[in-house]
């Protein structure tokens, strides 16, 4: 039987991606483990291996196709002993394949005539995290468990076609699940017919939810103001999509607090000096580069040691208090940004710290960073010091609960025991999530951070 290959998530977050390239062609032998594609997500580019052993059948997902969603039917493969020329590619996929490779309706079909017949659905999806552990539909009977109606793929389709009223048929599927003969049975007595005025009612109803938060002016109401052939369209990719929809997530969920504080850097800019300049040398280059971005990372993993309580994410049920500091870094790359992540960044030395960055912000603008390599932390840090802004406030990324903004060191007339002098100070904003750590905890935290910046000494021991 052939073998349906989809989409794969390659992280628990992503919803869809672009199929990039295709390293194997069709009527090419495949087995276990051969890389056969290249996707790219909206942070990174990664490869596919393959898990069923055959020959590729047909290629349905064409490469370059962008808003690929997960689970979608890519290809299909020729089992042992099958001819693969002899394998058809479902009608229907093949032209949403080129345009945005979205779901086929016959790729699913396929999937849910396999599960009625009582055989395993191939490279079957995960449970979604929603769905609770051990979970499962009713017993027989009716199909529904309060507001939910289970039914296979198949069968909501074609009760959709027929107006029939699925919460009112009783499944004969596995765990009263409704399947397609329990439809065409429906239709055939003339029975479950769903009711013409509930449609438009469940419709407008339902208009909100798909929307769920407010998206400003539309596209329509945006060119209107402004003269046609004055400007081009530039489609957004999926990196941008996705920063947009986690910063407004973002800015509408989380209570933003912002607490700043001057650091003086000249013994940190001293000190650095020093250690650079007594790098050993290896293969005709120093081991290692330390900045002053190394450092701040490091003033950060060790503020969150010594100050626990902000070390925290908020969840609705509890407050995880994480045990070491693990600092994601804004990485600027085309398109957008990226976050990779010094993991217990408290327990390096400044020199691994330096090295492990230079190594990751390679790899980010390559966009080679693996999943587990940008996603979580603890906590993060953003310098634009480097572009000359002195002073910005940076947007929490949960399940971050801080966020620190960096700028630009500058020399500055200071007040040193009642003498005016001139010193290096750096203004940083720490940004948090007021749910889990507030003003005075932030305060403590960024005193914390202050202490190792104006005595970096204390940073390496």
């Amino acid at each position: 039987m052939p073998i349906n290959i989809t989409m794969p998530a390659l992280s628990p977050t992503m919803e869809e991606g672009k199929l990039s390239k295709w390293l194997k062609k069709e009527g090419d032998a495949i087995r276990s483990g051969d890389v056969i594609a290249e996707i790219e997500t909206d942070k990174a580019t990664m490869e596919v291996e393959a898990v069923d052993e055959g020959t590729l059948a047909k290629i349905l997902v064409p490469a370059g196709s962008e808003g690929v969603k997960v689970n979608t039917v890519i290809a299909v493969l020729a089992g042992e002993g099958e001819d693969a020329s002899a394998v058809t590619a479902p009608a229907a996929q093949a032209a949403p394949a080129a345009q945005a490779a979205s779901t086929s309706p016959l790729a699913v079909e396929d999937v849910a005539k396999r599960q009625e017949e009582g055989a395993p659905a191939p490279n079957a999806a995960p449970v979604p995290p929603s769905a609770p552990a051990g979970a499962s539909p009713p017993q027989g009977g009716k199909s529904g468990e309060g507001n939910r109606i289970f039914a296979s793929p198949l069968a909501r389709r074609l009760a959709k076609e027929a107006g029939v009223d699925l919460s009112v048929v009783s499944g004969s599927g596995p765990h009263g699940r409704v399947v397609k003969s329990d439809i065409e049975k429906a239709v055939a007595g003339g029975t479950a017919k769903a009711a013409p005025a509930a449609q438009p009612a469940a419709a407008s109803a339902s208009a909100p939810a798909a929307q769920p938060m407010a998206t400003g002016m539309s596209s329509d109401q945006v060119l209107k103001l402004f003269a046609e052939g004055s400007y081009e369209l530039v489609p957004h990719d999926g990196m941008r999509k996705t920063i947009a929809k986690r910063l407004q997530e973002s800015k509408q969920t989380i209570p933003h607090f912002y607490v700043s504080v001057d650091c003086e850097l000249d013994a940190l800019l001293a000190l650095r000096t020093q250690i650079n300049n007594a790098a050993p040398m290896k293969d005709g280059h120093h081991a290692y580069k330390v900045s002053v971005n190394d450092m701040v990372i490091k003033a950060m993993a060790l503020a969150l040691r010594d100050v626990p309580d902000a070390n925290v994410s908020w969840t609705d049920q509890a407050m995880v208090k994480h045990k070491h500091a693990d600092v994601g870094v804004a990485v600027s790359i085309p398109g957008g940004l990226i976050t990779p992540i010094i993991r217990r960044a408290e327990e390096k030395s400044l020199s691994a710290i330096s090295n492990e960055m230079r190594d990751l912000g390679k790899r980010a603008k390559d966009r080679k960073l693996k999943p587990e390599e940008y996603q979580g932390g603890t906590t993060a840090v953003s310098n634009m010091g480097m572009m000359g802004v002195k002073n910005f406030a940076a947007v929490v990324n949960p399940p971050h609960a801080t966020i620190l903004a960096v700028g630009a060191g500058e020399q500055r007339p200071v007040v040193k025991n009642g003498q005016l002098a001139i010193a290096t100070v750096m203004t940083v904003t720490l940004s948090t999530d007021h749910r889990c750590v507030d003003g005075a905890l932030g305060a403590e935290l960024l005193a914390a951070f202050k202490g190792y910046i104006e005595n970096p000494m204390g940073m390496l021991v």
